[in-house]
């Protein structure tokens, strides 16, 4: 499969001459299959998912997106992704079940007025809004297994994509130094790609702390303990430049691979 990284900070969008080479969009990863040639399956919906549509060659989407959890720099795309939001697209949105209620319920709750001009059924096309417990299910050809992450503010998932017996994580916002569970470990376990919350450095680990993120030594140190083949940096801080993210892959010494997350990066799996 193929990773396409369309979004790769956090919290907000970070325009300005100093963010021009890793990009200034909130998280979003599109998934293409193996010997297919667009993407099916979209791992987050932040603004980074309005560079999908020209991805698709004037094509509608038809597939499904993956919603990690439900803060703003993860779903603020949706309303403006053109490619979605026209009459012959067909969309699977799948969101983190929480409190009892439906996807249409959740996604209201962030896209109404007067938040917002309109509800999610102002959305053109066929939208189908889902939620997911816990588990594996297959999407579009996809094992997906979502599994509760440590994260601030409502329920919080990491994926874990597999294809062909290939593993790829996908962790966007996580906490590790407040809790890494048995279960997310056992997911985790040798995956080819651990692609990690690196929103914060050590000496912000305070910050990290009270925001419910994670250190580049954090995901490093998570990477190195479930075995896995690469750590990807991703969910960048919308305060940290490009020179700054120059340096950070070699910020902690380590016989892993680490690359750092820029708009653009493909990634072979």
């Amino acid at each position: 499969m193929r990773l396409t990284f369309l979004g790769v900070r956090g919290s907000t969008c970070a325009p300005g001459a100093g963010f021009v080479r890793y990009g200034g969009h909130t998280s979003c990863v599109a998934v293409t299959a193996a010997g297919g040639t667009t993407p099916v399956l979209v791992l987050d919906a932040g603004t980074g998912l309005r560079s999908l549509t020209p991805m698709l060659g004037g094509a509608a989407f038809r597939g499904t997106i993956m919603v990690s959890h439900l803060h703003w720099d993860h779903v603020q795309g949706l309303p403006f992704f053109a490619a979605g939001d026209r009459p012959d697209a067909e969309v699977r949105l799948v969101l983190p079940a929480q409190d009892g209620r439906s996807g249409y319920e959740l996604l209201a709750q962030l896209m109404s007025p007067p938040g917002f001009p309109i509800t999610p059924d102002g959305l053109l096309g066929e939208w189908r809004l889902d939620v997911m417990e816990p588990g594996t299910e297959v999407v579009d050809g996809f094992g997906i297994t979502a599994v509760d992450v440590e994260h601030k503010g409502g329920r919080t998932y990491g994926f874990v994509v597999e294809e062909a017996g290939r593993r790829v994580a996908y962790v966007p916002d996580h906490a590790p130094a407040v809790a890494v569970s048995d279960q997310l470990l056992a997911v985790l376990d040798g995956v080819e790609v651990l692609v990690h919350d690196a929103q914060f450095l050590e000496w912000e680990r305070p910050r990290a702390r009270d925001y419910g993120h994670a250190t580049v030594d954090d995901a490093v140190h998570l990477a190195e303990r479930v075995g896995a083949g690469k750590v990807v940096l991703f969910h960048h801080s919308p305060a940290r430049g490009d020179d700054e993210l120059d340096t950070m892959a070699a910020a902690v010494p380590t016989d892993l691979e680490v690359v750092t997350a820029h708009e653009g990066l493909e990634l072979e799996v």
